[in-house]
């Protein structure tokens, strides 16, 4: 008996209407998968760990509120520059650890397993938060700002972790800041009393300098004084001496020609006897210096006598007393008495009221650094009313494509399996046929 091919087996390609068939025929098998992987993915969207994002921007404040600090002439801070260094402070690792060792409760139960150090934990989490800046190669001219974003997940108080954080920086670097000041005002103190410590030196070797110049110098004077006193005192001996010896010769003489009161030459000339008679006029010319012989014997010997019972000369020299009174003056110098009787010798060194209204200046600072406003807090961090992963309509959306095409994937495996089981089948039939014939 000949043997007759079924349409299947001349047709091995799938047709197309069948497969449509198969698959409605399936399509209990399709929605129940689509199902069940709906159903997960909406199980994962109400029990995933919600994220939810909240951040909080700053700006620079007004040129006025850093006036006091800028007009101390001690710091100069514009308000581009304090913005930028809260910013660097709420990217710094140390502060950011501090806050967190200081505020654990905020970051949730879980923020610290047991065995981890605060370093570890933190590691954990600092990728969470985000610094924003302007765009570097921002050209638009518009304002500056820095801020701070955080991604949470539920359970974690994350606006109050943001706020609490930018207020944490902002205190320490007002800290930081009035730091900076009162060193500054310390090394400006400190330097102001090196330099008028160091003038005071100057001052107190400058005037005992002087002090010895003019000491050096009255001992210069006393002794040139003394010198002359002393050759004025020997001139005057020996002008005595010279004296005494003319009036010795004198005094011979005029015993000789026995004049014994005083006389002159025409007086002496007359007591001579005449050679001869008549008349005769004599002239006597008293231009000339009359031999000391015609005081007389009597004058010489009583101002000899007189010279030889002197016990001082210096009385005949004007300039003795003169330099008798110099030698008193310089028995105290009043210029050296009141150089070392100076109290308040600061008084008159250089530059000292300067400094001394300088150092006045900055002892009496006042600034009130506690209070500075650095920033202005333009938008603080709020809790966000809806999460920003899992996003649960795209979650289910997903999750329904993804069941539908598991679903179409099951019927399409199994229609397969079901045709190959079939064709197996009618080759089987085929093979005994053959035989039996």
């Amino acid at each position: 008996m000949p043997h007759v091919p079924t349409a299947r087996s001349q047709h091995d390609e799938i047709d197309l209407g069948e497969l449509i068939r198969a698959l409605w025929e399936r399509k209990k098998l399709i929605i129940g998968v689509a199902a069940v992987v709906t159903l997960l993915s909406v199980v994962y969207a109400l029990l995933a760990t919600k994220y939810y994002r909240t951040q909080s921007i700053l700006r620079p404040v007004a040129m006025n509120v850093l006036d006091e600090l800028n007009a101390s002439g001690l710091y100069e801070l514009t308000p581009e520059e304090a913005l930028q260094r809260v910013g660097a402070g709420i990217s710094s690792y140390e502060y950011r650890l501090e806050y967190f060792n200081a505020n654990q409760e905020l970051f949730g139960p879980d923020a610290m397993s047991d065995g981890q150090t605060p370093e570890q934990a933190l590691n954990q989490i600092i990728d969470d938060f985000e610094i924003l800046r302007p765009a570097a190669n921002r050209t638009d001219g518009g304002f500056s700002y820095v801020g701070l974003a955080y991604t949470y997940p539920w359970g974690v108080k994350g606006a109050d972790i943001v706020n609490g954080l930018i207020q944490y920086v902002i205190q320490q670097e007002r800290a930081a800041l009035a730091e900076d000041v009162e060193v500054i005002i310390r090394n400006r103190l400190a330097k102001l009393e090196q330099r008028m410590a160091s003038e005071r030196a100057a001052y107190q070797a400058n005037k005992q300098a002087k002090i010895a110049s003019l000491s050096e110098a009255n001992a210069l004077k006393r002794a040139q004084l003394q010198d002359e006193l002393n050759s004025l005192r020997k001139q005057l001996r020996t002008r005595r001496d010279d004296r005494i010896a003319q009036l010795n010769e004198a005094i011979t003489i005029a015993k000789d020609l026995g004049i014994d009161k005083p006389s002159t030459p025409s007086t002496l000339a007359d007591s001579a006897p005449m050679a001869g008679s008549g008349n005769v006029i004599r002239t006597e010319v008293n231009n000339q210096q009359i031999p000391l012989y015609f005081m007389g014997a009597e004058a010489l010997e009583a101002e000899r006598n007189a010279l030889q019972k002197r016990r001082s000369d210096e009385f005949t020299e004007p300039r003795i007393a003169e330099i008798q009174a110099d030698l008193r003056l310089l028995e105290q110098n009043r210029e050296i008495e009141l150089l070392k009787q100076r109290a308040d010798e600061d008084v008159y060194i250089e530059n000292y009221a300067k400094w001394s209204q300088e150092a006045a200046e900055l002892k009496g600072l006042n600034l009130n650094l506690s209070a500075l406003q650095l920033v202005s807090i333009d938008r603080q961090a709020v809790y966000a009313s809806a999460a920003i992963k899992p996003k649960q309509p795209v979650v289910i959306l997903l999750g329904i494509l993804a069941g539908l095409t598991l679903g179409f994937f099951a019927a399409l495996v199994a229609f397969f399996l079901n045709e190959t089981g079939g064709r197996a089948s009618l080759k089987y039939r085929e093979g005994i046929e053959k035989a039996q014939l």
